[in-house]
C-alpha cells in the first residue's frame, strides 16, 4: 500500500514537473474555481432560508413562542428589536398553526382561559378570584380591540365598584374604563370606528355608562357620538356629500381640460370649478283632476238616463148655448170638443273626469350655482375671435349644467357672474418654453456629439486591445536564442578543451546546453 502511494506520488511530482509555468497556473485556478463553485453551491443549498411568522409581537408572547420553538428544536431569528420572529421557510405555516391553537400569541393579555390553566386544587379566595377574573376582563377586552381594524395595540383598565348591600344603586359607585390604543401607521378610525369601540367596551363591562368610558391614543382623545344619527350619521353624511361634489368638480373640469388641452395645450391652461350643491332630499305629492281632450272636454259619461213620454186626449171647452133665459148668459159661447196630445222628454248624464295621483321623490345632489374659471396663456389667444368662442362653449357648458337649478340667467350674466376668462403671462412658463425651444437643437447636436464620442472611444478601445493583442502573441513567441561561442582553436590540448566545458558546464549550464544544440544544428 505504501509502495503504490510512493509511487502515485512520485508520478505526481514527475507530472507536476513536465508542466510549464502557465499550465501550472491554469490548473491551479481551475481547481481552485471548482472547489469554490463546489462550496457555493453546498452553502446554497444547504442554507436554511427564514421567512417571518409573527411581528409586532409582545414581550411575553415572543417569550413564550421561542420557548416552544426551543422545546420543538425549531431554529428561529429574532429582528425588529424582538419584536418579530422568523422561522424556516418549509415550517412556516404549520409554525403558525401550532402556535395558533396553543394559544400563545396573546397581544400581552391574558382572558378567561386563565381559569382553565391555573386551578388550584385547594380552591381560590374572594380577593384573589376577583383579582383574576379583573384581569381576565381586561385582557379579553384587549383581544376584542386588537382585532379591530386599524389597531395596533391597545391597553385596558377596567375599575369593578364593589358589591355593597347597604347602598342603592344610585348611591353604589359605577365602574369605569380607562383604555389606551395605539393605531397602525396612517391609519385614521372614523366616527363609526370610535362608536363602536365605546359600544363594544359596554356591552362587555356590567353596569357601564358610556359617560364613564374613555378612550384616547397618541394623537388625542377619541370621543363618543352624543345621539345615534347624530354626530357619527351627520360626519359621515357631510363626508361623503363633500366627495360627491369634489368628484362632480373634479369631472367637470376634466372634461374642459380635454375640450381646451388639445386647442391651447395643457400646459398652458388653469381650470378652477366652483359649485354649490343642494343635497336635500324632496317628497312631493300630486293629484290631478283634468278632463279628457279628445272628448271636447267633457270626461267619461259613467251613467246616462234618457226619459221620453207622449199622451194623447180629448178636452172639452166651458161654453153653452146664448140664451135669454134668466139663467143664461148673454153672448156666452157654447162648449167646444176636440182631441190633444203631449211629448215630454229628458236627459240625465254623469261625467267622470281622469284623475292623476302621483308621490314625487327629488333625489338630491342638485346642482345650485356654478362658476368657471379659466386661466390661459397669452400667447396662445392670438385673436378676439379665439376668446369669444371660448367663452362661448364655457357659456353653453354653464348653462346646460344650471338647467335644473331653476335660475334663468342671461348670456350677459352667464359672461359677467358665471364664467371667466383670463389671459396673461405664466409665471415661468415663457422662459421655459423658450429655453425648450431653443434647447433642442442644441439637444439634437449635444446627443449627436456624444455619440461620435461613444464610438470614438469604442474604436480606441477596439485597436488598444488589438495591440495589446498583438504585443502578447509577439511576447508568447520564442525569442531568438543566442548560442554561446567557445573558441576551441586557441586552446593547444584536448585537456585543456575538456577543461574549458567542464567549467562552462558548471557555471553556466543553460550556455552549456545551448553550445551543444549549436554543435548538433551545424552537424
Amino acid at each position: 500500500m505504501n509502495e503504490r502511494i510512493a509511487q502515485f506520488r512520485s508520478r505526481l511530482t514527475q507530472f507536476w514537473g513536465q508542466m510549464g509555468r502557465k499550465q501550472k497556473i491554469w490548473l491551479g485556478a481551475s481547481i481552485s474555481g471548482l472547489l469554490l463553485t463546489i462550496i457555493l453551491l453546498t452553502i446554497v443549498f444547504t442554507r436554511t432560508e427564514y421567512e417571518i411568522a409573527f411581528q409586532n409581537l409582545d414581550t411575553t408572547d415572543a417569550a413564550a413562542i421561542m420557548t416552544y420553538l426551543d422545546g420543538s428544536g425549531i431554529p428561529y431569528e429574532l429582528s425588529n428589536n424582538g419584536k418579530s420572529i422568523s422561522v424556516p421557510s418549509t415550517e412556516a405555516a404549520r409554525i403558525k398553526v401550532d402556535v395558533g391553537s396553543q394559544g400563545l400569541v396573546q397581544n400581552g393579555s391574558i382572558g378567561f382561559e386563565a381559569f382553565n390553566s391555573s386551578s388550584s386544587q385547594f380552591g381560590t379566595t374572594e380577593n384573589e378570584f376577583n383579582v383574576k377574573y379583573l384581569n381576565a376582563l381586561n385582557g379579553e377586552i384587549q383581544q376584542l380591540l386588537n382585532a379591530m381594524q386599524g389597531v395596533d395595540s391597545s391597553k385596558v383598565l377596567v375599575n369593578l365598584p364593589e358589591e355593597s348591600v347597604f347602598l342603592s344603586p344610585e348611591d353604589a359607585e359605577q365602574a369605569s374604563a380607562s383604555i389606551m390604543m395605539r393605531f397602525m401607521s396612517g391609519y385614521r378610525p372614523s366616527q363609526k370606528e370610535i362608536d363602536g369601540y365605546y359600544n363594544l367596551v359596554k356591552t362587555a363591562v356590567p353596569n357601564l355608562a358610556m359617560k364613564d368610558i374613555t378612550i384616547s391614543s397618541p394623537q388625542g382623545e377619541l370621543t363618543f357620538s352624543e345621539t345615534d344619527g347624530g354626530i357619527a350619521n351627520n360626519s359621515d353624511a357631510v363626508e361623503s356629500q363633500f366627495l360627491i361634489q369634489r368628484k362632480y368638480e373634479t369631472e367637470l373640469k376634466k372634461n374642459i381640460q380635454q375640450f381646451l388641452g388639445p386647442i391651447v395645450g395643457v400646459d398652458n391652461l388653469v381650470i378652477q370649478v366652483s359649485s354649490s350643491m343642494n343635497f336635500d332630499k324632496k317628497t312631493s305629492q300630486e293629484s290631478l283632476v283634468k278632463p279628457l281632450d279628445n272628448n271636447n272636454n267633457n270626461g267619461i259619461i259613467i251613467s246616462e238616463e234618457i226619459n221620453n213620454s207622449t199622451s194623447t186626449g180629448s178636452s172639452g171647452e166651458a161654453g153653452g148655448v146664448a140664451g135669454t133665459g134668466e139663467t143664461d148668459v148673454p153672448g156666452y159661447e157654447t162648449a167646444t170638443t176636440g182631441e190633444s196630445s203631449s211629448e215630454t222628454s229628458s236627459q240625465i248624464r254623469n261625467y267622470d273626469v281622469s284623475r292623476i295621483s302621483s308621490n314625487i321623490v327629488s333625489g338630491p345632489f342638485v346642482l345650485k350655482d356654478l362658476s368657471i374659471s379659466i386661466g390661459i396663456e397669452e400667447s396662445e389667444i392670438q385673436d378676439e375671435a379665439s376668446k369669444t368662442a371660448i367663452m362661448t362653449y364655457l357659456t353653453a357648458l354653464v348653462r346646460a349644467q344650471l338647467a335644473d337649478s331653476g335660475q334663468d340667467v342671461t348670456n350677459d350674466e352667464l359672461m359677467a357672474k358665471k364664467v371667466a376668462l383670463i389671459a396673461s403671462t405664466f409665471s415661468g412658463s415663457s422662459s421655459d418654453n423658450q429655453s425648450s425651444v431653443l434647447s433642442t437643437p442644441w439637444l439634437i447636436g449635444i446627443g449627436v456629439a456624444a455619440l461620435a464620442i461613444i464610438g470614438g472611444l469604442i474604436v480606441i478601445l477596439t485597436r488598444r486591445r488589438k495591440k495589446a493583442a498583438e504585443e502578447e502573441i509577439e511576447l508568447a513567441a520564442p525569442a531568438k536564442v543566442e548560442y554561446p561561442t567557445l573558441d576551441l582553436e586557441s586552446v593547444n590540448n584536448d585537456s585543456q578543451a575538456r577543461k574549458n566545458l567542464e567549467t562552462l558546464a558548471k557555471r553556466k549550464p543553460d550556455e552549456f546546453v545551448n553550445l551543444l544544440r549549436t554543435w548538433l544544428v551545424d552537424e
